[in-house]
């Protein structure tokens, strides 16, 4: 009977379960400072991307300048059918999809192979030195990027002045539409190369080494390895980039100031995209509505593709994003 009664003490006296409400609060009092920094990018978030979602009812409403910023009058479909029923906008929507298409065939497979190959460097200093060098051309601006592009590829340039020595007749590439696409893609892949590894080969560095001795021990070449450990092991953060990629066929991503400074009027019929049809209808045309409903309905097709991007994934890969 004792024994029951020390029992039934020390139960009435143990602390009890914290609700997840307190358990929040107690965790901010200990961590408030990594709080306060993940405050600055949700505070960034809030307003320079869902408050300017209430914009999108300029899609539906006539816009006056001076007026009522969520415009005025009934809501209507007219901004859509005329973008709908406009040749220029299917001609910029295919644009879009293809440069990015094309784009993400060529850099997905090359990015993943350039990451497999640094992997299997063994010399650190060597290692440390390519990734550097591959790396650097993601931090220059777009502008220079771009200004480079026009010198090396202008009449007068090296690359012409190459041809001309070698026999042939020098191109203008920039003002030719059949070359927009080849420039955009390979100066792209030479930006983002080195600095797509990144995710790569984190995942790659928590691979466990036993399972490549496991390997070695069987049998396996170096290859081999490579084709049945590390790539299955990295499995899910190829499955989750390529998800990303996919959701973002039709948006700009960082394309619209590159394709902004390098196309113009005689090169639209391959370089122009959904985001410079919409800068230039809605800024330098005026038509806030038309471009608000363009805008409106490329974020909706990227919200359908990734969402069918991630269905897939997980269906085939068993890796998704939700």
């Amino acid at each position: 009977m004792a024994k029951k009664e020390e029992v039934s003490q020390i139960i009435a006296w143990s602390p009890r379960t914290l609700t997840t409400r307190e358990r929040l609060a107690k965790d901010i009092r200990i961590n408030w400072q990594l709080y306060a920094m993940f405050l600055i990018p949700v505070i960034y978030y809030i307003i320079f991307r869902y408050i300017p979602m209430f914009g999108n009812i300029l899609a539906f409403r006539k816009y006056n300048a001076g007026g009522s910023i969520f415009g005025q009058g009934p809501l209507t479909l007219k901004y859509f059918k005329q973008f709908i029923t406009a040749k220029p906008f299917w001609q910029a929507f295919s644009n879009t999809l293809i440069l990015n298409g094309l784009y993400l065939l060529f850099r997905f497979p090359l990015t993943l192979i350039f990451a497999l190959l640094l992997n299997e460097i063994r010399n650190l200093h060597w290692k440390k030195f390519v990734q550097t060098v591959s790396y650097l051309p993601h931090f220059i601006s777009v502008v220079i990027v771009c200004g480079m592009l026009k010198e090396l590829l202008s009449t007068h340039g090296p690359i012409n002045d190459l041809i001309f020595k070698l026999g042939g007749e020098k191109i203008s590439f920039i003002s030719l539409a059949q070359w927009f696409r080849t420039i955009f893609v390979t100066s792209g892949i030479w930006q983002s190369l080195g600095w797509g590894t990144i995710l790569y080969l984190a995942a790659m560095s928590g691979i466990n080494p036993s399972l490549y001795e496991a390997a070695t021990v069987d049998g396996a070449s170096h290859f081999q390895q490579v084709i049945h450990v590390t790539i299955p092991c990295i499995l899910p953060t190829i499955a989750t980039l390529l998800i990303l990629d996919i959701g973002g066929l039709v948006g700009s991503g960082g394309a619209f100031e590159k394709v902004y400074l390098l196309y113009s009027p005689m090169t639209y019929e391959t370089s122009d995209i959904v985001s410079t049809y919409v800068f230039r209808m809605g800024v330098e045309s005026g038509s806030i509505n038309f471009a608000t409903a363009v805008g409106l309905f490329e974020g909706l097709i990227n919200l359908v593709l990734l969402t069918c991007a991630n269905f897939v994934s997980r269906k085939v890969a068993k890796t998704s994003l939700w």
